[in-house]
């Protein structure tokens, strides 16, 4: 089976979505996914552990050039995702694009426009794309 791409994603979104019609809720929905993606990784660390956040001031120094900074700055992440939160995120993660790709539809954007628009302009603007 071949992965989909995003406008067959889209469509699909299109096709199935009933109840939240309305840019109001699926607004909402974007809101209560996004968080639902947040509460997921958070269970992670502190519920199961398999991720432990080791958080502190970054080395990060104005003389530095580009590649000693990378090599510099960190996630502030120890450990790795088991199987079980992997799944979890991965849910949450598909339901968030489920509404972006529903709130895209809503207001006559195609999703696949918006990856290769954003990948144009890391790939123009590279480092100073940072936000």
């Amino acid at each position: 089976m071949s992965t989909p791409n995003l406008q067959t994603f889209q469509d699909q979104v299109a096709d199935l979505l009933l109840r939240h019609r309305s840019l109001l809720d699926v607004l909402s929905k974007c809101g209560q996914s996004d968080s639902s993606v947040n509460r997921a990784v958070t269970k992670a660390i502190t519920e199961c552990g398999c991720l432990e956040v080791h958080a502190k001031r970054q080395p990060y120094q104005p003389e530095m050039d580009l590649d000693q900074a990378k090599h510099s700055l960190e996630s502030h992440l120890q450990g790795h995702l088991c199987e079980n939160c992997k799944d979890v995120i991965r849910a949450e993660l598909g339901k968030h694009l489920f509404y972006m790709s529903a709130l895209c539809n809503l207001l006559d954007i195609r999703l696949d426009e918006v990856v290769k628009q954003e990948s144009s302009k890391c790939s123009t603007l590279g480092v100073f794309n940072l936000s």
